[in-house]
């Protein structure tokens, strides 16, 4: 039997819904962060590490992408609850970090996908089906990326660029057996309050940082023993089976960076990777262009003034998401529990299902931070 449909919202009927005055970005904060650690169980390091910005000095000519590399590492590593390190980071950090007053709790594909389904023109997969998790815990709307691979594997004689290859050569681990690295920021937007969780691929330093480590050749610190007050190393271990190790450094979302590489023969205008910077509000980018894989080293733009001038010249989309998103929570507190959002390319519409599983998208013990501070 299907699952019983919810709401269907189909993107003709997205004019009919409820606007804001304003759709900007406000209030932004870094919350928690953490890396993935290679390891036989499911284990994050808090505050964790991105890896430094630190190119060669000569031109690049990585090899080209292959093996496998991870789609959504969080499901990879605890599909059981890929939203569990979130949480296990956050009050990692802070003990007593208050959820009531957020409104939506999210990774940045999320987001991403819905501001596709709203301007097809953003959408870098081309109008491809998407599914996102759906559960209301009290006020605040959990929503948790599906996918149905969580990691896609390039062979020798498949080309699909040079991008993680480049990012090797280009960056320094901050913990060496770190894996990726995810931000978790909060922001008001349209009325409501979000948290996002995305990866944060690198971050820049004082520029002497840089050089002493290339010309030393001095590795990273395995621990980057700078941590959480002065703790080191300590390993937390829950009933939700993702063990945390107080390891790492805290980086200012300032000094954080994505980064793109293209073929000079395609250049791609900064519009089409705007709306992912805009959402995790990333302030600097590096864009690397190479003619037939041989990289000139780039520079690191800070694009904070691109990314409000693209915020500006698209309101009127970014006010339907914001009240896209009000509706979704108006049909998830009508209907309370779980469901699943999935988008159907046939019907360009949202198509919200209840969710018949028997488990919830969190672990029982996160659940009551909810309940501990109601009581």
């Amino acid at each position: 039997m299907a699952p019983e449909t919810i709401e269907t919202i189909p993107r003709s009927g997205l004019q009919d819904l409820t606007l804001s005055n304003d759709a900007c970005i406000t209030d932004v904060k870094s919350v928690s962060s953490y890396s993935w650690i290679e390891a036989p169980t499911p284990t994050i390091a808090v505050p964790g590490s991105p890896s430094l910005w630190s190119p060669p000095a000569v031109r690049i000519q990585p090899p080209k992408d292959s093996g496998i590399y991870n789609i959504g590492e969080n499901a990879r590593r605890f599909p059981r609850s890929p939203m569990a390190p979130l949480f296990r980071a956050l009050f990692t950090t802070n003990p007593s970090f208050d959820l009531r007053p957020i409104d939506v709790i999210s990774d940045r594909h999320n987001i991403r996908k819905l501001l596709s389904f709203v301007d097809p023109v953003s959408d870098r997969d081309k109008g491809e089906s998407f599914t996102i998790k759906l559960e209301l815990v009290r006020n605040t709307l959990l929503m948790c990326r599906s996918e149905t691979n969580v990691s896609h594997s390039m062979g020798p004689y498949s080309f699909r660029g040079y991008g993680h290859e480049f990012e090797k050569v280009c960056t320094v681990k901050g913990i060496l057996s770190s894996t990726s690295h995810h931000g978790i920021i909060s922001y008001d937007f349209c009325g409501l309050k979000f948290m996002i969780r995305h990866e944060t691929v690198a971050y820049v330093s004082a520029e002497t940082d840089a050089i002493a480590r290339l010309e030393t050749g001095i590795p990273p610190d395995p621990d980057c023993r700078v941590s959480l007050g002065n703790k080191v190393s300590k390993v937390k271990r829950d009933s939700d089976m993702v063990t945390v190790i107080l390891r790492g450094k805290t980086i200012p979302l300032m000094s954080t960076l994505d980064i793109k590489t293209r073929s000079l023969t395609r250049p791609e205008r900064f519009a089409e990777v705007a709306p992912k910077l805009w959402v995790s509000q990333t302030p600097k980018f590096v864009q690397a262009f190479h003619l037939r894989g041989s990289f000139v080293t780039p520079g690191v733009r800070d694009v904070r003034a691109g990314i409000r001038e693209w915020e500006r010249g698209n309101q009127k989309n970014l006010r339907i998401l914001g009240a896209l998103i009000e509706k979704i929570i108006t049909v998830m507190k009508g209907c309370g529990g779980r469901a699943v959002l999935r988008y159907d390319v046939s019907s360009a519409s949202l198509i919200i299902s209840r969710d018949e599983g028997d488990e919830g998208m969190l672990p029982a013990n996160l659940y009551s931070k909810w309940d501990e501070l109601l009581s």
